[in-house]
């Protein structure tokens, strides 16, 4: 266990994770037209248990729980990017990684004070 994972538990760990996953959505909604792009995500919950109950990184997380979407309507070009369902993702996960950055923040706060003596 690092001194990370002692400070910041599952949070430090989540954080990561939702990162990557932020990437990879922006990645399928950038590929929305390319013909033939395959639509990719993370089990988050997946990655999350890899990495903490296996002391995975949250890379080796994340690469062990990514998969491909299954499109609800198939393009005729092979590309199995769906956009609405691509930015609703990538707006949910935004607001799940700012609160977990959040929590972290305030976590560091709280270290800080100890620290001080307040």
């Amino acid at each position: 266990m690092g001194l990370d994972d002692a400070l910041f538990g599952l949070h430090g760990k989540a954080l990561e994770l939702r990162s990557q996953r932020l990437s990879l959505l922006a990645s399928n909604i950038a590929n929305a037209a390319t013909p033939g792009y395959k639509a990719r995500d993370i089990d988050f919950e997946a990655a999350l248990r890899d990495a903490t109950e296996k002391g995975e990184s949250a890379t080796q997380a994340a690469t062990g729980a990514m998969g491909y979407r299954i499109p609800l309507q198939p393009a005729l070009d092979g590309n199995t990017v769906e956009l609405s369902t691509e930015q609703t993702l990538f707006a949910e996960n935004a607001v799940k990684y700012q609160t977990t950055l959040s929590f972290l923040e305030g976590r560091l706060n709280t270290i800080t004070r100890a620290l001080k003596g307040e």
